[in-house]
């Protein structure tokens, strides 16, 4: 499974691990990506997203169908038919 969000877009990071002794060795911040199915009354479907969890968020705040409609005015690629 990708560590890419559907909808933020949000990806892997690099980065440092730093010991004690100041020794630096790399390492990859990974998103909190969890796959979730909704339903979306407006279209009377099911999707499933792979989505990271600030995503969720605002999805709770907002509404899966406003919050779709919000990105698809911003020009984001969600690969959902609205």
């Amino acid at each position: 499974m990708s560590k890419v969000c559907q909808l933020t877009g949000k990806r892997p990071v690099a980065g440092n691990n730093v010991s004690h002794s100041n020794a630096k060795t790399r390492r990859r911040f990974l998103p909190n990506i969890q796959k979730k199915r909704f339903f979306i009354p407006e279209l009377d479907k099911w999707v499933t997203l792979k989505i990271c969890a600030k995503a969720l968020r605002n999805i709770n705040k907002l509404g899966i169908y406003a919050y779709l409609k919000k990105l698809e005015g911003e020009g984001v690629k969600t690969g959902v038919k609205l």
